[in-house]
């Protein structure tokens, strides 16, 4: 069975000048982002679906994402994979005090067990210190440091909103941000109103971010709930394409009325269906 360091000598010879792939030569780090990204929601994919036959391979692609931005790095002398296994162990180590409380990685596990509450504290005020570390000018240190701007929309308002909640910048519960979708859905129906194209986009934004704090009030994950969604509509549309096939017909020789009506009955099939 192939190892680690089997994959690192692959990615070498893919790389290499004389021999190597002219595809892999070509790429740097910006054109490799795109494949990262994909292969992370590729991994999700397969966990959501349970599909853990397949969930190796995507984990394997999506490690060797990690591979290739090293072997670019090392070639410019900036770091090697080594490096970034070091970084993450003694990053972790650091983080779980609880865990390694004399910072040795093969230490006796004999640390007091804390409440996951203090566990998340720490992990926190450890995360705080570590931004403090990076900040060039600590005075002006921000605790919306270091959320990635290449994070998904939602994912990212919602990690912002869970840095202004630390310091009480929320509301005490769900209901004020159910007020708060209203208002902000008023303003959207208001700019239409105006018929004030550059309006509608930023109240859309606004309702968009709101939802999303509503959604991290309710303990969903948007992302995922999204996700869901998208997942719900495809099947229902689905099974409206498959309907209209079998008669024989087109989706746009079909009204509205009747695509909804198949929409209905592929939603009454979906709570009949076992598990639902």
């Amino acid at each position: 069975m192939y190892q680690l360091d089997d994959l690192l000598h692959l990615m070498a010879r893919l790389r290499d000048p004389q021999h190597g792939c002219p595809w892999d030569l070509k790429q740097s780090y910006a054109t490799i982002v795109p494949y990262t990204l994909e292969e992370a929601y590729e991994v999700a994919d397969a966990i959501e679906r349970g599909d853990f036959e397949h969930l190796p391979g995507e984990l394997g692609d999506l490690l060797f994402q990690v591979v290739y931005y090293s072997q670019l790095a090392q070639e410019e002398g900036r770091f090697d994979f080594a490096r970034v296994v070091d970084g993450i162990t003694a990053k972790l180590i650091r983080r779980h005090p609880h865990v390694f409380p004399d910072g040795d990685l093969y230490g006796a596990p004999d640390a007091a067990r804390l409440e996951e509450a203090a566990v998340k504290q720490r992990w926190e005020e450890l995360k705080a210190l570590e931004r403090a570390e990076k900040a060039a000018a600590p005075e002006q240190l921000s605790l919306l440091d270091d959320v990635p701007a290449a994070l998904p929309a939602l994912s990212r308002a919602a990690k912002l909103q869970k840095r202004a909640a630390q310091v009480g910048f929320d509301w005490p519960e769900a209901l004020p941000v159910v007020d708060k979708v209203r208002e902000e859905l008023d303003e959207v129906l208001e700019a239409m109103s105006e018929n004030d194209a550059e309006a509608v986009a930023e109240e859309i934004g606004d309702l968009l971010f709101v939802v999303t704090n509503l959604a991290r009030h309710l303990k969903v994950d948007p992302e995922a709930a999204l996700r869901a969604a998208n997942g719900k509509f495809e099947r229902r549309f689905r099974f409206i394409e498959q309907s209209v096939r079998e008669a024989g017909r087109s989706l746009d020789g079909c009204s509205l009325e009747e695509l909804d009506a198949l929409w209905g009955e592929a939603k009454k099939l979906e709570k009949q269906a076992p598990g639902c």
